[in-house]
């Protein structure tokens, strides 16, 4: 039917007010009244684009679009509707160049700046983004889109509090603005003011923002405080809006982890991965999974594709998940960089600027989430008990979970002053180190769990040491040193560590000779062990376990007749794979004996049980050989290449058992089935363990303390003279 252009002018206009209105059908029906009058019509072809990818078509819109463009090259509406569609169809590239084109059109135009920031910031380039931004905002000062994206140029940049001035600029101009809300729930839980953060996301979700990231976000800050089921709630939340959420699947999977639930958690790694193959971080997730459970299903292959990933300095495996696949301090050292690179990308202003303290005591602080009933609190208890107070101010630092115990009052009286800082930012944190002059500042988490690693980036204090929490090179360049021996960290390894070696001169590792051992030890029937039969038992986690040496552990069990392996439930998902393990190995899964956790005296007591604590490669065990040679068991080890495959060998060596460090595997396993098989060779290294036990340096934690306060007294001398830190060792015997 043929119409006059007054016609189709008022179909068209009856077509804009049923679009306005929401009526979508009825608008797309008159455009295509009016289109069917003239296919050019420019307007028509805008709004039925429009239309398009209202509906979630964004490749038909996209031509729509481009239809219309041809008829009027010139329109800086369509380009900045085009530049749009492309972007959430993930063509930056292409976005970008419709934002070019535009802006040749209208220089001035701040939608146009705008929207390019945002397609910038997702190909990386926040300071472009940001330029793009004072162009917007240069143009419009009261555009509030324009000053929330100036936002998240900045929280790209890590300039968190210029980030949430943008913000609130952006809500006082539009007070319901949800993506403004949302950038400002994101920074404030940077800067962990997770309360704020909360408020901020709960607006964000009652205005209407993206609710997918703002339930995120209150995942991640939850998470923060340790509500950890209030964190899977939030995930959850998430995934409902967005089901393809990559990063909440991880981040969901990593809460399962922390709660025992590795099925789940495993689930949702693979899911991650399955959905963004680059996902940062997702692929070691995966892996790290895969060890908890016992799964060696494919795992070697798998490792060597991240480890080659790491070399290439790309972020797949975090650093203490790489302890347990890598036997390289190389790759090691490649992968904390990486790490760090992507937590601290910009250089802090120091609160420490090279002032030089003068006090009648060296002002040492204990930094950790862990000063509670964990292995680092069973370690480092008498140690801090020891320091010499009259030449020492100790102070505890701790950001972790609070509850209660008998451990955690024991460490809170040995200090002079214990803060409790768990709701406190990092900056909050390094201005209270800075306020309170301490000299050396010692960071006993590195990249663990809950590890807080920014308040050392801060530089509140000259001197800054890693030690015992990570036991690698945290690849930070603001730590100065990291506490070792010359066992697990030889000369011609140092390179690989981005802080100074101080060598120790028995071992790296403290402990504590008040450690109490239950009074009554179990029956063998007690503890789910045979009446007779050797006990073989390694308590290390499930992560460290891997195929190689279980294969040997299954060769002994075939060599030493009725002997069992006692070994660490960690979850009921690894006692299922490793019983199938044994199995494929021939041997009778009932021989494999899984220990359930109980209290700390009653472990040691039990483990009196074991005739041989076998050690895991390439993470040995640590305070848990500890624990074995306190309790009277022996250690057998294989020396390793990293840090953590050699604190073993430095342990027995500081209780005189040099001779039960092997060089290889196969060493390993015929020293073990002499162990076994011949009770006079056993009960002449239990005698040496028993007499060295009281005699030699491992347990003397005086000694150490000793020896780690000459360390300090170094590092202290060093930062007063103005001295950059240096590689030293530590004489024997110092102050004794």
């Amino acid at each position: 039917m043929q119409r006059t252009p007054s016609q189709s002018q008022q179909i068209l206009e009856r077509a804009f007010a049923a679009h306005q209105s929401g009526n979508l059908g009825q608008a797309e029906f008159l455009y295509r009244l009016v289109l069917d009058a003239d296919r050019r019509q420019f307007d028509a072809l805008h709004m039925l684009g429009i239309i398009e990818a209202q509906r979630g078509n964004l490749a038909a819109g996209l031509d729509r679009l481009r239809q219309a463009l041809r008829i009027r090259p010139g329109s800086l509406e369509v380009m900045i509707n085009l530049g749009r569609m492309q972007s959430e169809l993930g063509r930056y590239a292409e976005a970008g160049e419709t934002y070019e084109r535009a802006l040749r059109v209208d220089p001035g135009s701040a939608l146009a700046h705008s929207n390019f920031s945002i397609v910038l910031r997702k190909q990386g380039h926040a300071d472009a983004a940001l330029a793009h931004c004072d162009a917007a905002l240069a143009s419009a000062p009261n555009f509030a889109e324009g000053w929330c994206n100036r936002g998240n140029s900045l929280f790209d940049l890590k300039r968190y509090g210029e980030a949430l001035q943008c913000y609130d600029r952006a809500l006082s101009l539009v007070p319901a603005l949800g993506a403004a809300h949302l950038g400002r729930g994101n920074a404030l839980a940077q800067e962990q003011n997770y309360d704020a953060a909360l408020v901020a996301y709960d607006r964000a979700l009652a205005a209407g923002a993206n609710p997918a990231e703002a339930h995120f976000g209150r995942g991640n800050v939850l998470s923060g405080l340790f509500r950890l089921d209030d964190a899977l709630a939030a995930y959850d939340a998430a995934l409902s809006a967005r089901p393809d959420y990559a990063e909440s699947y991880l981040a969901r999977g990593t809460i399962h982890k922390r709660l025992g639930n590795h099925t789940l958690a495993n689930a949702d790694f693979a899911r991650a991965c399955g959905i963004e193959s680059g996902l940062a971080y997702a692929e070691g997730a995966r892996l790290g999974g895969k060890l908890d459970v016992c799964d060696w299903d494919g795992l070697e292959a798998d490792s060597e594709r991240v480890l080659a990933a790491v070399r290439q300095r790309s972020p797949a495996l975090d650093p203490f998940q790489m302890l347990a696949l890598s036997d390289s301090p190389a790759d090691q050292r490649a992968c904390a960089e990486v790490w760090m690179e992507r937590r601290e990308p910009v250089a802090r202003a120091p609160l420490w600027r090279g002032e030089i303290y003068s006090h009648d005591r060296i002002r040492v602080a204990y930094v950790s989430a862990d000063f509670r009933e964990h292995a680092t609190g069973y370690l480092l208890a008498g140690l801090f008990e020891h320091h010499d107070r009259s030449r020492f101010e100790v102070t505890g630092i701790s950001f972790g979970p609070s509850a209660n115990s008998p451990m955690r009052e024991r460490i809170a009286a040995a200090f002079e002053r214990f803060i409790d800082v768990r709701h406190d930012s990092d900056q909050t944190v390094a201005e209270l180190v800075r306020r309170l002059e301490i000299d050396l500042a010692v960071d006993l988490m590195g990249h663990t769990l809950d590890a807080r690693v920014g308040i050392f980036a801060r530089r509140p204090a000259p001197v800054q040491v890693s030690y015992l929490g990570f036991l690698g090179t945290t690849g930070a360049g603001f730590m100065d040193y990291l506490i070792a021996d010359e066992i697990v960290v030889p000369h011609d390894q140092e390179i690989h560590y981005s802080e100074k070696i101080v060598c120790l001169p028995d071992c790296f590792l403290v402990n504590d000779d008040r450690l109490a051992i239950a009074e009554r030890a179990p029956t063998r029937a007690e503890a789910g062990l045979p009446e007779d039969g050797f006990v073989f038992c390694s308590f290390n986690n499930s992560y460290k376990l891997r195929l190689p040496v279980f294969e040997a552990w299954m060769r002994l069990l075939r060599a030493v007749d009725g002997s069992v392996l006692w070994l660490l439930q960690s979850n009921t998902e690894m006692v299922g794979n490793l019983k199938q393990q044994a199995q494929r190995c021939g041997i009778d899964p009932e021989r494999l004996i899984f220990a359930p956790r109980i209290d700390f005296a009653g472990h040691l007591a039990r483990q009196r049980l074991a005739g041989l604590f076998l050690d895991t490669l390439p993470y040995n065990a640590g305070a848990t050989a500890a624990a074995a040679l306190w309790s009277g068991v022996p250690v057998l080890t294989v020396l390793g290449e990293t840090f953590v495959g050699r604190m073993a060998a430095s342990m027995l060596h500081a209780v005189g058992l040099p001779e039960l460090v092997t060089a290889s595997l196969t060493e390993y396993e015929a020293l073990a089935a002499k162990i076994a098989l011949e009770p006079r060779f056993r009960a002449v290294l239990n005698d040496a363990l028993a007499r060295n036990r009281e005699s030699f340096p491992l347990f003397d934690t005086k000694r150490f303390a000793r020896h780690i306060e000459a360390a300090y007294t170094q590092m202290w001398q060093h930062y007063q003279r103005g001295e950059a830190p240096e590689h030293f060792a530590v004489g024997a015997n110092p102050r004794a």
